[in-house]
């Protein structure tokens, strides 16, 4: 049976789901592409892109219903070639996404499919986590701080420390063994939420903090 991206973006609170997976389509074949010339992802056919790139982005809603409808400062750590932050700026307009990596040849294809799709509420920033976290614009700024598939949610933490703001959030994507792993070296504020079955993919959590 095939994944339903319309239905399952519906179930996330997306406005407009049957536009929101057009404009998905649009970034797959942009993605795919561009993956020709430029190695960004293994994941470029259709079903695959839908659940391990579009709706896994999207589960953090299912956690944090409140994105959804909110006008949050979200900063994306190691966004890659743009995973959760395009899919979260295409779903959520109301959110101010900053999408970091060091890779230039990553955050490039992110502004040329956040112009291709007309997203202005996306921008990306070329530089080390680690580094940002000492300049005072990054500094208690953000409501929520994301990342997938990109580090140990204690040395991402570590990194990012001053990116939230009072009240903001880490909330890192996992899997349960990851957050298992990882929750233990963490401080006693960091909890996980129970597991959410993603069909094709398997079980995500998210590992989460909130600023005091």
């Amino acid at each position: 049976m095939s994944f339903d991206l319309e239905e399952f973006a519906a179930v996330c609170q997306v406005k407009s789901p049957d536009i929101f997976v057009q404009r998905c389509e649009k970034l797959r074949l942009l993605l795919e592409e561009t993956n020709k010339f430029v190695n960004l992802t293994r994941i470029t056919g259709k079903e695959e892109f839908d659940l391990k790139h579009a709706a896994d982005s999207l589960v953090i809603a299912r956690f944090f219903p409140e994105i959804t409808s909110g006008e949050y400062e979200v900063a994306d750590l190691g966004c890659g070639a743009g995973f959760p932050s395009l899919i979260l700026a295409l779903a959520y307009p109301g959110l101010k996404i900053t999408a970091i990596d060091s890779t230039l040849k990553k955050l490039k294809f992110v502004d040329n499919a956040a112009q291709t799709l007309g997203l202005t509420n996306l921008k990306t920033v070329h530089g080390r986590v680690e580094e940002l976290n000492k300049q005072d614009s990054f500094r208690n700024r953000f409501d929520f701080v994301v990342a997938r598939a990109v580090a140990e949610s204690p040395l991402l933490a570590k990194a990012a420390s001053g990116f939230p703001k009072k009240g903001g959030r880490f909330v890192f994507y996992k899997t349960p063994g990851q957050a298992a792993e990882e929750l233990p070296v963490l401080k006693s504020k960091w909890q996980m939420t129970e597991p959410f079955e993603l069909p094709g993919c398997g079980e995500r959590v998210m590992v989460f903090s909130e600023k005091k």
